[in-house]
This record gives structure tokens, sequence and C-alpha cells, in this order.
């Protein structure tokens, strides 16, 4: 029996529902998902197993024009999704015009590899709107595949499963086909509580944010946890925490919640709140955090 494997790396504008698309396609929630921007910041891969095919899904972060350096590095991991895809998904969503970044566009209109351009959040949309986006983008991007979606309903996700699957290139599987990701589990810990953090603080707060879990140690009933929320100011610090540390309260109820669900077994979250400077500009500490590789 012939086996299909191969890497399809999703790409498009910020909060388009990359993330929805890939937590769709795995039916496991990998990549967070809220309402704000640049949420994704990572290159996350997922990994769709079958009898005689592996399909390893990449989401990234949205394309932006970077103004710091972990929006630089951010970048990167977009960068690199060309590099090494057998299919490109380009995902944009019903009203949107163009990339926001004018090189990234030029690369998927100019690509060796076969695009599929999914029109998401149609649900939204009528059918006279639906048939004028479907004709703007067939002429600006002629090399793709164009299919109207809902990533959020599910609408036509597996008929584009089942358009990767035959245009996956013939390959034994790059990863155990009990794998589901390339991250550890403290990754996943991490960006539980980012979503958090995203979901409940406005402004600046969210982006300013990172969270490294310290320790992790597995029992056999019980997963305990002690994570550090890292924060550029004092003030932030003050906000994080909330009156009576009622905010940051919230922030570890609902991630330990999500966790167990997650890994399946009692989680017991501490959470700590510190300050460290200029993260997101600072090189050393954007290595640390697992950027800029």
């Amino acid at each position: 029996m012939s086996h299909k494997a191969g890497f399809v790396n999703i790409i498009g504008n910020p909060n388009v529902g990359k993330s929805t698309l890939m937590n769709a396609f795995i039916g496991e929630k990998l990549s967070i998902i809220t309402s704000k921007a640049q949420t994704t910041r990572h290159r996350i891969l997922g990994i769709v197993n079958g009898d005689d095919f592996q399909v390893v899904l990449s989401d990234t972060p949205g394309i932006i024009k970077p103004a710091y350096e972990l929006q630089e590095s951010m970048m990167g991991f977009v960068k690199s999704a060309f590099e090494d895809a057998d299919v490109l998904i380009y995902m944009v969503e019903i009203g949107e015009k163009e990339l926001k970044d004018e090189a990234f566009f030029n690369k998927i209109t100019n690509s060796k590899i076969p695009v599929l351009l999914l029109l998401n959040k149609i649900d939204k949309s009528d059918q006279v709107q639906l048939e004028e986006q479907v004709q703007t983008w067939s002429q600006k991007v002629p090399n793709a595949e164009i299919f109207p979606v809902s990533a959020l309903e599910g609408f036509n996700v597996k008929e584009v499963f089942n358009r990767i699957l035959e245009l996956l290139p013939e390959s034994p599987a790059f990863y155990p086909k009990d794998q589901l990701t390339d991250k550890p589990e403290r990754f996943f810990i991490n960006e539980t509580i980012r979503e958090k953090i995203l979901m409940h603080y406005k402004k600046e707060i969210p982006y300013a944010v990172e969270v490294d879990t310290e320790e992790f140690f597995e029992e056999e009933n019980i997963i305990r946890v002690r994570s550090v929320i890292m924060v550029e100011r004092e003030t932030q610090k003050g906000i994080i925490i909330g009156h009576k540390g009622s905010a940051l309260k919230r922030v570890g109820v609902e991630s330990r919640k999500d966790l167990e669900k997650f890994f399946g077994k009692q989680i017991h979250i501490e959470l700590y709140v510190k300050v460290n400077k200029n993260w997101r500009s600072n090189q050393n500490q954007l290595k640390r955090f697992g950027y800029n590789k």
C-alpha cells in the first residue's frame, strides 16, 4: 500500500482563522484562539495520521510589518513556512483585499508548489459578496485553487483536507504515528495561560506578556505545574495580579480547567508574576523563550 506524507503550511494576515482551521483539521486544540490579532507567536506543528498518510500541518503567526524584535522573529517563522511546504494554504477572510506584506504576497503568487486559497468566514457573507470575492482572489492569485470555508462552523473543511491528501507526495511518515505535535507539554501550558491573558486583559498588556513554565511534575493522577508570567513593567505586574490577586486567580482557574481537558488528568497550577524589562527587544530573552532560532 502506498503512503503519502508532507508538510502543509498555513499563512495569512492576523486573525483570519489559521489556528481555528488547524485545530479543526486535527480535532485537538493545539493553537490558541482569541479575537485579538497576533495571538500565534510561534510556528506550531500539528500532525494528522491515517493508515496510508501523515499530514504535518503548520500554523504560523499572522503576517505583519514588524515593529520590534519579537515581531521580527515571528515573521521569521512565516518565512520558514515557504521553505519546506509541499502544499501552501493561503487563508483570507471575506472582505479582505490584500496581504499586509507585498514580498510575502509575491512569494505566494510565484509559488512552484500547490496553493490552496481558503476564503474563510463565509458564514458572515451572502452569495453575491462570496461570488465577488472568489472572482477578486482568482485574479489576484491565479495559481491558487479557491475554497470558500468556515473553519469555525466546519464548512468545507473536510473537502479541503481531502484535496490536501490528493496533492501530497508519496513518502514515509516523518514522525511517529502516535505523535500529535512537535511541541513539549510545557509549551501548551504556556500557551493556555497566555490565551487567558489575551482574553481578559486589554490594550498592551497581552502583548507585553510571555509565560515560562519552570516546573512540570507528572504523577499518576496529577500534574503539578509552576509557571511564571513575565511582564515588561511594574505597572503591568499590578494589573495582571489584580485587586487582592483576583485577576491572576481567574487566569489560574480557567487555565487549569482547559489543561485538565487537554491532559486528561488533574492539574495543580501555581502562577507567579515577574518583571522582565523589555524582553520583547532582548535577543537573549527571545532565544530563551524559543524565538530567534
